[in-house]
C-alpha cells in the first residue's frame, strides 16, 4: 500500500492490508499498487477520514476485488452556495415564500459545510453583481450551488429569472441568464454543478431575444432541479406569512439524504406527486448529466494550494462580517450596548441594551436614528421591544448575548446598496427621579459597511458588452431559424436525462406570435375549493395576495 503523496505504509504479498494505531495525522487520499516484473497497477484513489486512533485501513488488490466493494468516494474542494429570493417585485406580483424559503435552504446548507450567501429583494445590476463575486469563490473541485426563488421563465430551453425592477414587459435583457451563469461556471472547473430554480418556466411571449451562448463544455456534472415543467407554474400556498413554497416544501425533507444528488432530487419528485393540490399542475422536473456519484453531503477535501484556499475562504468571509459590539458612555452615567446580528447576508438586526445607569434615573432607552438614505427602513417600526414588531419574524431574541436584558430592535435592509459607511445616531432618553421631563443626549456612530455592503454590489462589474452574461445574444425574430441555442432536452417529473441539445428546432409564428402585451400567462388555476391557497409565481391578472417582509437567522 503506497499513499497518494508518496509515503510508503508497508509491503505484503496479502490481498489485506491492516494498520492499526491510526491517528489524524494519517488522513489523506490512499490507493494501492500491485506489480509483479512484468507489469503494475494501480487502484483508485480513497480519502481516508478516520475520527477515532484504532481505526482499520484495509485496501483490496484492484486485480481481485470484487466491482462492488471497491472503495469510490466523492469529495469536494470546498462547497459554495448563492441564495437568492425577489419578492417585493417593483411592477409585478409580490410573493410569500422566497423569504422563508430561502432562510429554510440557509440551515439546511450551512449544515452540509457549505459556504451560503443569501440575498433578498435584488435589482437587475446587484444579481448579475452577486453571481460575479460567487464565481470567485469557485474553483477546482468545487461544489457550486445556486437556488434562485422568484418570478421566472423559459423561451426555447432557456431559463431567466426575473430581477425585482424589471419592467411590465420586461425581456432577457432584463433578467439574469441561467444557462449563461452555468457557461462561467464551467470555465471554473467545478466539481459539482447544481442549480435549484424555484420559478415558472412560461413562455414570455414579449420576448424575442435569443440568446446565444456556443456550445458547453461536457463536464458531466450538472443538475438542473426545477420547481415545475416546462410552460407550466410554479406555486406558494396563501398559509401565512411562515410558509414555504411548495417545492421547498419537499426538497427540505430530503435534502439532508446521503444520496447522489439526482436520486435526492427524484425522490423529491415522488413526493411532491402526492401533493394534491398540485398534482396535475406542478411537477419537479429533473434535468442532469451527471455521470458520477456526487452528493451534497460529501466531504470537503481542501486543494493542494492553502494559497487558493484561504483567498476563498477571506472572499466569502468579507460578506458576513459584522460590526463589533459597541459600548457607548454617555455623560448621565448610562453606558449603552450596539449589537448587531444577520438575518440575511444583505438584512442586519440592530439592537440597543441598557448595561448601567444611576440610581437616580428612573427609566431610561436608547433609539437609534439619522440612518443613511440608501438603505431601506421602515421608520414606524424601528427601536421595537420585540423582534416581530420590528418585521424580523424568525430571529429569536434568545440568540443574542445579554439575552435577558431588555431590547430594542432595528432592521435594516438592503444593505447591498449601502455606499458608504453605515452612520447613525444613538439617542439617549432618560428621566431623573426628581424631575418630570425627559432628558436627551446623542452620539453619531459609523460601523463601516458591514455583510454585503463590503462587495460593493450596485456597482457594475467589467465584463464584455451584453445583456445578461459575458457571452454574446442574437437578435432573431421567433419565427427564424436559429442555432447554437443552450437548452435541456429531458423528462418531467423527476425523469433524470443526460441528454444536452444546443440546437432548437424552428418555431411556427402562428404558433407563438410576437406580442407587446404586459406578461400576464394564461392561469391555469380552476376556483374549486382545493386550490383556494395556491398562488402562482407567474403574473397572472388576478392579485390575490400581499406584500410579505423579510426575516431570518444566520
Amino acid at each position: 500500500g503506497e499513499q497518494c503523496v508518496g509515503t510508503v505504509l508497508c509491503s505484503k504479498h496479502s490481498l489485506h492490508l491492516q494498520v492499526s494505531c491510526v491517528t489524524t495525522a494519517d488522513r489523506g487520499m490512499y490507493r494501492c499498487r500491485a506489480y509483479n516484473l512484468y507489469h503494475e497497477m494501480w487502484s483508485e484513489e480513497v480519502y481516508v477520514d478516520n475520527y477515532f486512533s484504532s481505526m482499520l485501513m484495509n485496501f483490496y488488490s484492484p486485480c481481485t476485488v470484487e466491482p462492488s466493494r471497491q472503495l469510490s468516494t466523492f469529495y469536494a474542494t470546498d462547497k459554495v452556495a448563492l441564495l437568492i429570493g425577489n419578492m417585493n417585485y417593483l411592477h409585478h406580483r409580490q410573493l410569500r415564500a422566497p423569504m422563508a424559503d430561502v432562510h429554510e435552504l440557509t440551515n439546511l446548507l450551512r449544515q452540509l459545510d457549505f459556504k451560503v450567501v443569501s440575498l433578498l429583494d435584488l435589482n437587475w445590476q446587484e444579481m448579475h453583481s452577486a453571481v460575479t463575486e460567487f464565481l470567485l469563490l469557485l474553483d477546482r473541485g468545487v461544489y457550486a450551488l445556486l437556488y434562485f426563488a422568484g418570478h421566472g421563465y423559459e423561451n426555447f430551453g432557456n431559463s431567466f429569472m426575473v430581477p425585482i425592477d424589471a419592467p411590465a414587459s420586461y425581456t432577457s435583457e432584463n433578467c439574469l441568464w441561467v444557462q449563461g451563469v452555468l457557461k462561467r461556471m464551467q470555465e471554473r472547473e467545478t466539481g459539482l454543478n447544481v442549480f435549484l430554480l424555484d420559478m415558472c418556466r412560461k413562455r414570455n411571449l414579449n420576448d424575442a431575444i435569443i440568446p446565444k451562448l456556443g456550445p458547453l463544455k461536457v463536464t458531466a456534472n450538472t443538475v438542473f432541479g426545477y420547481a415545475t415543467c416546462v410552460d407550466a407554474e410554479a406555486y406558494e400556498v396563501n398559509k401565512d406569512d411562515l410558509s414555504n413554497g411548495i417545492f421547498m416544501s419537499f426538497l427540505k425533507k430530503r435534502l439532508m439524504e446521503d444520496e447522489k444528488v439526482t436520486v435526492m432530487l427524484d425522490r423529491v419528485a415522488e413526493d411532491m406527486g402526492q401533493c394534491k393540490i398540485t398534482r396535475g399542475r406542478q411537477a419537479l422536473e429533473l434535468l442532469s448529466n451527471l455521470s458520477e456519484r456526487r452528493a451534497l453531503t460529501d466531504h470537503i477535501l481542501n486543494s493542494d494550494c492553502p494559497v487558493t484556499t484561504s483567498a476563498r475562504n477571506l472572499q466569502w468571509a468579507i460578506a458576513h462580517v459584522l460590526p463589533e459590539c459597541h459600548v457607548l458612555q454617555f455623560e448621565c452615567g448610562v453606558k449603552v450596548q450596539l449589537g448587531f446580528a444577520a438575518e440575511f447576508s444583505n438584512i442586519m438586526i440592530i439592537y440597543t441594551c441598557i448595561l448601567e445607569k444611576p440610581n437616580e434615573i428612573v427609566s431610561c432607552s436608547a433609539q437609534l436614528s439619522d440612518f443613511p438614505e440608501d438603505v431601506e427602513i421602515d421608520l414606524k417600526h424601528t427601536n421595537e421591544e420585540s423582534l416581530q414588531e420590528a418585521e424580523s419574524l424568525l430571529f429569536t431574541a434568545e440568540s443574542l448575548p445579554e439575552s435577558k436584558l431588555p431590547k430594542l430592535y432595528t432592521r435594516l435592509r438592503a444593505l447591498q446598496q449601502l455606499k458608504k459607511e453605515l452612520r447613525f445616531t444613538v439617542c439617549l432618553h432618560y428621566q431623573y427621579s426628581n424631575l418630570d421631563e425627559d432628558v436627551q443626549e446623542r452620539q453619531t456612530i459609523s460601523v463601516g459597511k458591514p455583510l454585503v455592503s463590503k462587495l460593493n454590489l450596485h456597482e457594475p462589474r467589467r465584463q464584455p458588452n451584453s445583456m445578461t452574461s459575458s457571452f454574446d445574444y442574437n437578435l432573431v425574430a421567433e419565427g427564424a431559424s436559429f442555432t447554437e441555442v443552450s437548452s435541456f432536452a429531458g423528462t418531467s417529473s423527476g425523469s433524470s436525462s443526460t441528454l444536452w441539445s444546443f440546437d432548437s428546432e424552428q418555431r411556427d409564428k402562428s404558433t407563438h406570435p410576437p406580442s407587446a402585451q404586459v406578461n400576464f400567462p394564461e392561469e391555469n388555476l380552476e376556483s374549486d375549493e382545493s386550490q383556494a391557497n395556491l398562488t402562482s409565481k407567474s403574473l397572472p391578472n388576478s392579485f390575490r395576495f400581499s406584500n410579505m417582509k423579510n426575516f431570518y437567522s444566520l
